[in-house]
């Protein structure tokens, strides 16, 4: 692909003398193309063909251009013998040509640099979702495009180009430094208020989101990218001749490549984790204004004016970058979430890692942000689901566990539960950034899982760590970030969970934490039809009013209640569950859902997520209250737990604590929909049931 545009520039340049003017377009319709590339997977062929076939179009439309080619080449060659004879003589290229490559080759590196950083700091006022980043990039290709394309236009009047290229260089680090500089809550409610504007008029919730991505991606990308795009061609004029015009667009586009891996390399590795995000961009501000200088300095008759204008500019983003304060981005990340008191920030090169006091109601949690979304906390709703999404399925293995492995750390609370179950003699938890574990320290109720030397913590990616060991574990339960989130879904997919399926023991448990706010209805059917597809049996229960757990094997599972009861008896286990509203063996059975019959009716008529057919990244944007079509469909299926042993007392418990749970949930659908006096009916008749659960308490509290 590398090769295509100094072929296209040569072609386009025989019989002319303007390779500025030429590179320009050629560059900016190569790069459109690009765009085009950029939001036709995302949008369109991922979702509609998968991996393979989105790999198979673009060979097609490869193939295609090819044969268009021959073509035109075929026919050029028939009506016009001597065309292809032709030769231009010209001129060298003119001096210091290898010291204008070695600026732009620092040029790519900055260039390719804010696309680090940019990566990062946009979905902290965004989204994680894959169409976010994908018109962030379309952005940055939009503004190459615009900006090459300019100079095109206007090459014929541009007499002092050397100037024109520092000017340039150090212009876009400047914009790029002022734009995080200056940026302020009111130009982030710009982006929402655009988006309610396109709601209003299409009523369509996914052209709101991307409405707001892209005015975001306007405000922070546009503008330093058309003149980073500028900056190709002006080069061109400065190092290529007509006579090898291929060659030496190859040259330019090779050393600006080169740059920018080598920017993205120290910038990902080096600079982000050094100095975060701040810094890091008024390092490459710095650098901006470094390289407009030296081509003002060493280009040749460089007008006094134009020389002042870059070196007044140079020094403004210099000053720009050593007075913005290092905590921009950490003092604006809860502006736009809710507010609160920041008491840990964390910029890496995986990710912003935040965490804040916060306040529902009366009630007063902490919360953990990764890239500025949050991903749960320790309010008591994410305490509860995250306790039993680690100590339900150890409870009722059939047999005696002896390892359990945690994929995704987060507030480090379903490790802890791990940690408080005993008997357990191999604990392992794998998480992906290293921030997360340090952030974990500031929640008591993980019972420090991050430095007890009982858990063996692995920094790493849970997928990953699956293929590269062969250990088997007797329960292996996972809290990854919401499946809709960029990069997540390969740990949802069924082909996922035919790898883990292979680490588990015999009569192993394979625990899937379930979502019920951050996707469809229709998705969650994907994701329970991935499931059902691999393991035979399989089972729902609910762990909170907004979560459920789907638990499975390929041994039967069997809820023996002699087990349970001796299992839920040890101090350890009780202590654990009975703060957040498990009070009993009877409780925790009250949260059975449905077996493998009622999630078939669920999930018979859609199809699964596959590492081929990721839909779920690329699903429409959730609806309004969709929970409230979610859950009620969920509880539809519910079946009376398949109990071995147990007398009609435990029976009898069961059933009463489940009506108490079932009355809950009525009573938040009701709230969700604004029906108050059904809310009030159900709350009544929840406290009368059991005014003790903390559970029930904390949510009533969040209430007024």
């Amino acid at each position: 692909m590398g090769g295509t545009l100094p072929v296209a520039i040569r072609s386009q340049t025989l019989g002319r003398r303007q390779i500025a003017q030429a590179g320009g377009w050629v560059y900016a319709a190569n790069t459109a193309g690009g765009i085009a590339g950029a939001l036709s997977s995302s949008f369109v062929f991922l979702p509609w063909l998968g991996v393979r076939g989105t790999a198979l179009a673009a060979g097609a439309l490869n193939l295609g251009a090819a044969s268009l080619v021959l073509i035109l080449v075929r026919r050029a060659s028939m009506s016009s013998p001597e065309a292809a004879k032709e030769k231009v003589r010209t001129a060298s290229p003119p001096s210091k040509s290898r010291v204008a490559l070695a600026l732009y080759a620092i040029a790519g590196g900055i260039a390719l640099s804010y696309e680090v950083v940019w990566s990062q700091t946009m979905p902290q006022f965004m989204s994680t979702r894959v169409f976010a980043f994908s018109l962030v990039l379309a952005t940055y290709l939009a503004g190459l495009v615009v900006g090459s394309a300019l100079y095109a236009r206007f090459s014929h009047k541009i007499r002092d180009t050397w100037g024109v290229f520092g000017f340039l260089i150090s212009a876009a680090g400047l914009v790029a430094q002022f734009e995080i500089t200056l940026l302020t809550l009111c130009q982030l409610r710009v982006q929402i208020e655009a988006g309610d504007l396109v709601y209003a008029v299409a009523g369509n919730e996914f052209a709101r989101m991307c409405t707001h991505f892209l005015v975001a991606s306007l405000g922070i990308v546009f503008v330093p990218t058309v003149l980073l795009g500028a900056a190709f061609p002006a080069v061109l004029r400065l190092t290529a001749g007509v006579e090898h015009a291929g060659r030496d667009a190859g040259t330019v586009l090779a050393v600006n490549t080169a740059g920018g891996i080598a920017g993205t390399l120290l910038t990902g590795f080096l600079l982000v984790p050094t100095l975060g995000l701040v810094r890091t961009l008024s390092v490459l501000a710095i650098a901006a204004a470094t390289v407009g200088a030296l081509a003002v300095l060493l280009g040749l008759s460089v007008s006094g004016k134009l020389r002042l204008a870059v070196c007044v500019v140079a020094l403004i983003a210099v000053a720009g970058a050593i007075f913005t304060p290092p905590d921009r981005l950490a003092r604006l990340l809860l502006t736009t979430r809710g507010g609160g008191n920041l008491i840990f920030y964390q910029e890496s090169g995986g990710g912003t890692v935040a965490v804040a006091d916060q306040r529902s109601g009366d009630n007063v949690f902490r919360r953990l942000y990764i890239q500025g979304v949050s991903n749960s906390g320790d309010a008591m709703p994410s305490l509860r689901y995250m306790r039993l999404q680690a100590m339900l399925p150890l409870i009722i293995h059939h047999g005696e566990t002896q390892s359990a492995l945690v994929i995704g750390f987060g507030t480090g609370i379903t490790a802890g539960a791990v940690l408080h179950y005993p008997g357990l003699q191999r604990r392992v938890c794998v998480e992906l950034l290293p921030a997360v574990v340090r952030a974990g320290d500031l929640f008591p109720e993980n019972y420090k899982a991050g430095s007890d030397p009982r858990m063996q913590l692995r920094i790493g990616d849970g997928r990953q760590e699956l293929l590269r060991t062969a250990e088997r574990y007797d329960l292996i339960t996972l809290e990854p970030p919401p499946p809709s989130a960029e990069g997540v879904v390969n740990l949802y997919s069924t082909d996922f969970y035919k790898l883990a399926g292979r680490r588990l023991e015999f009569n192993g448990l394979f625990a899937q934490w379930l979502p019920l706010t951050t996707q469809n209805d229709k998705d969650t059917q994907s994701l329970v039809r991935s499931f059902l597809d691999v393991f035979p049996y399989a089972t729902l229960w609910t762990t909170e009013m907004h979560e459920m757990l789907l638990v499975g094997s390929y041994s039967p599972i069997e809820l023996d209640t002699t087990q349970i009861a001796r299992r839920f008896a040890q101090s350890s286990v009780s202590t654990t569950l009975q703060t957040v509203g498990i009070s009993s063996p009877a409780a925790l059975m009250a949260t059975w859902v449905t077996g493998r019959e009622g999630l078939e009716r669920y999930a018979s008529n859609v199809r699964p997520v596959t590492d081929d057919d990721p839909r779920i990244e690329y699903a429409s944007w959730v609806r309004p209250k969709e929970i409230t079509s979610t859950l009620p469909k969920l509880l539809a299926l519910r079946t009376e737990p398949p109990l071995i042993g147990g007398d009609d007392v435990l029976r009898a418990e069961v059933a009463r604590q489940r009506d108490s749970l079932w009355d809950f949930y009525a009573g938040g659908i009701a709230a969700y929909d604004g029906d108050r006096e059904q809310w009030t009916q159900a709350m009544q008749r929840v406290m009368a049931s059991d005014d003790k659960n903390p559970y029930y308490l904390w949510l009533l509290g969040s209430a007024r």
